[in-house]
């Protein structure tokens, strides 16, 4: 494949908005998982919550789409002079020919869930004005993002569980090899919602304390609630130093609705996919960051398919102990955080685990590991065994 260039990327999540917190905490092995109270939530969990977004506002032209997942699209556009570097393109490529591919799972469900609750007690009707198009549907955050530009190019969302935002990445790259687009607006959107809190806790797969990946005595995740953009471009003749996805991987093996397949073979073909992309040998790859939900099944299924494709040997963890697991969201930061790991040569140490299972052989780091990197591999792994993997790589000069 032609690589696609990182143009430019951002952030928002528990760790902070923007880059430099999320780096800070990175390099300080910091969470920003915590115990608290939130909504109704009646659970003994944590939480990976954005501060600040209850009061946060829209631009008044899309008050229309106003909902907890918008207020953080919002938050994560006017990061990192992410939106200034859009408009930028939009004036040298033209506003058909730049297109929004996002990721989601939830979108603004809890707008829903808000005006449910404050239903009429006699009639059973809705008291407010409950917009679904433009808080509820899935589609709400890309229209949103499109309109927030005033772009006319495509735009979709995706909404495969865990890798939403990681397929984007091949979506956009198909539409720019077929010569629909020269840029693409990608990554993923996920917040808060009473449904992604309850319905996971029913399958036994939430944790009363910060998630532990990868760790003996892992018992769940922890939700979270993420925002990621990169503004990809086609890279021709990419600057050196600059960010590239190299390769990327999918595949769907179906194995059951909500469990790995327990040997990571849907996992090791996206991986293999990626690095043949890429045209590497899974040598080459200095740093991998893990899907690692800390879910026993997930960790173990992982495990097994990166130490039957690498080997033991290739540094490796999961940056879910730092964000919360961010759902339709993972895919995008997670791309990001290999962005920052390759920029800065920092292999990223996980952050809560604290004694690895015995039983898993991968290379999991439990301290920053600082690495002149030039290909890292990022996992998202969603219910159903819909699987995505990249490469993403730093040019040499």
């Amino acid at each position: 494949m032609l690589p696609l260039h990182l143009a430019a990327y951002t952030m928002t999540s528990a760790l902070g908005a923007g880059l430099a917190p999320t780096l800070d905490a990175l390099r300080d092995q910091r969470s920003g998982v915590r115990s608290m109270h939130w909504e109704t939530v009646d659970l003994d969990t944590c939480m990976g919550a954005v501060d600040g977004l209850d009061a946060y506002a829209l631009r008044e032209d899309l008050h229309a789409f106003d909902c907890r997942n918008n207020r953080l699209a919002q938050m994560g556009l006017e990061q990192d002079g992410f939106a200034a570097a859009v408009r930028e393109a939009i004036t040298r490529h033209g506003k058909d020919r730049v297109g929004v591919f996002l990721g989601t799972s939830t979108s603004g469900i809890l707008s829903a869930e808000l005006a449910y609750r404050h239903r009429d007690p006699g009639t059973g009707q809705f008291t407010g004005n409950v917009d679904y198009q433009h808080s509820h549907n899935s589609y709400s955050v890309g229209d949103f993002v499109r309109s927030y530009f005033g772009l006319n190019g495509p735009a979709f969302v995706v909404s495969t569980a865990c890798s939403s935002s990681a397929k984007v990445f091949g979506n956009a790259q198909r539409m720019m090899a077929c010569g629909l687009i020269d840029a693409a607006i990608v990554g993923g959107v996920d917040s808060l919602c009473l449904t992604t809190l309850y319905g996971f806790n029913s399958l036994q797969l939430v944790s009363n304390r910060p998630c532990r990946p990868f760790d003996a005595g892992r018992d769940g995740i922890s939700i979270g609630e993420a925002a990621a953009f990169v503004l990809l471009e086609r890279a021709d003749t990419p600057p050196a130093g600059a960010i590239v996805v190299s390769g990327i991987g999918e595949s769907s093996d179906a194995h059951h609705m909500s469990s790995p397949h327990p040997q990571g073979l849907g996992a090791r073909q996206a991986m293999q996919a990626a690095l043949d992309m890429a045209g590497l040998v899974p040598g080459q790859i200095g740093y991998i960051n893990l899907h690692g939900t800390a879910t026993p099944s997930n960790d173990a299924s992982e495990d097994k398919a990166v130490s039957s494709l690498f080997g033991t040997g290739t540094p490796c963890s999961s940056t879910k102990g730092h964000t919360g697991h961010t759902l339709g969201a993972a895919g995008g930061i997670e791309a990001i955080i290999c962005a920052l790991a390759l920029q800065h040569g920092l292999a990223p140490g996980g952050c809560g685990t604290e004694k690895i299972d015995a039983e898993l052989t991968s290379n999991y780091l439990l301290a920053n590991r600082e690495l002149p990197l030039q290909h890292a591999l990022s996992n998202s792994f969603g219910f159903g065994g819909s699987n995505c993997s990249m490469v993403l790589s730093r040019v040499e000069a």
